[in-house]
């Protein structure tokens, strides 16, 4: 991990949590050196993910929290996590959108980082059931209004579903469905809770996975952004299978033997790098 210590908390708990879900559990002394802090800020740092259900603490370290199938984090929580490789994607993914075209975004920290990155195509119509997703485009027309009566043309035009929150701030249910499905969408960028081979895409929320459902289905094609760690994750509820998914957009974490069964699975892998370029699929 190198010298770490002026990160700030959350980008140091983040690499904490990617430690400890990579190798299955991690040792203060272990951290102690690796962050360059002090054992106190190491064991800071283990109680608030401890807290957050992130991780389990142990004598002496930290192992990874078996979660249910049907446990979902809230928004702030997964924003935590896999910094780096949410945008590595997140810029790589950004070019798949073109300008002038229809796009759904739905919900999840990644797809979040996505929008961030979407503000400055031209001409886009976004749909999107993601509350802070919708916000960042309304932010962004807001400070270009701002400067003055030029403001940047071509801002995309967004619409917001309606529907019930959830914990990851998505709306869901009958009225977020109805509004999807008298929709069409060119490309639909999705995040997903979890990806296998056998489960496809899952989520633990049953409402979700059901509005999620829809928007596959109106998308003529299907983009999933997905970090390493979500390979292999199943939750409570399955919305697709692999073979109706036309890319994955993953980062440089996932292993080769998981990289070669996806790529006989799906037309298009991309594995994305620092700054988003393509490193390999």
């Amino acid at each position: 991990m190198g010298d770490n210590q002026n990160l700030l908390a959350e980008q140091r708990r983040a690499l904490i949590l990617d430690e400890v879900r990579r190798r299955g559990g991690v040792r203060v002394n272990e951290l102690t050196r690796k962050l360059n802090v002090s054992d106190m800020t190491v064991r800071r740092d283990l109680d608030a993910l401890a807290r957050q259900g992130a991780v389990e603490k142990v004598h002496g370290g930290a192992v990874p929290v078996a979660e249910a199938t049907t446990h979902e984090p809230g928004f702030e929580a997964k924003s935590t996590l896999e910094l780096s490789a949410k945008e590595d994607i997140a810029r790589a993914a950004a070019r798949m959108a073109a300008p002038g075209s229809a796009i759904a975004l739905a919900g999840g920290t990644t797809v979040f980082a996505l929008a961030q990155q979407l503000v400055e195509v031209p001409d886009l119509t976004v749909v999107t059931n993601s509350v802070r997703v919708a916000d960042v485009f309304h932010s962004a027309q807001r400070s270009m209004t701002a400067v003055g009566p030029a403001a940047r043309p071509g801002a995309a035009t967004v619409v917001l579903t309606g529907g019930v929150r959830t914990p990851s701030d998505t709306l869901v249910g009958p009225v977020a469905d109805a509004a999807i499905r008298s929709l069409h969408f060119d490309v639909l960028f999705i995040g997903v809770h979890g990806i296998s081979a056998k489960a496809g895409l899952s989520t633990p929320n049953l409402a979700e996975s059901e509005t999620n459902r829809h928007f596959v289905r109106s998308a003529r094609r299907v983009v999933v952004l997905a970090d390493h760690t979500k390979w292999g994750t199943v939750g409570l509820s399955s919305f697709a299978a692999l073979e109706e998914v036309d890319a994955l957009v993953t980062d440089a974490g996932l292993p080769a033997p998981a990289r070669g069964e996806i790529s006989e699975r799906l037309p298009e892998l991309v594995v994305a790098g620092p700054s988003g370029e393509v490193i390999g699929g």
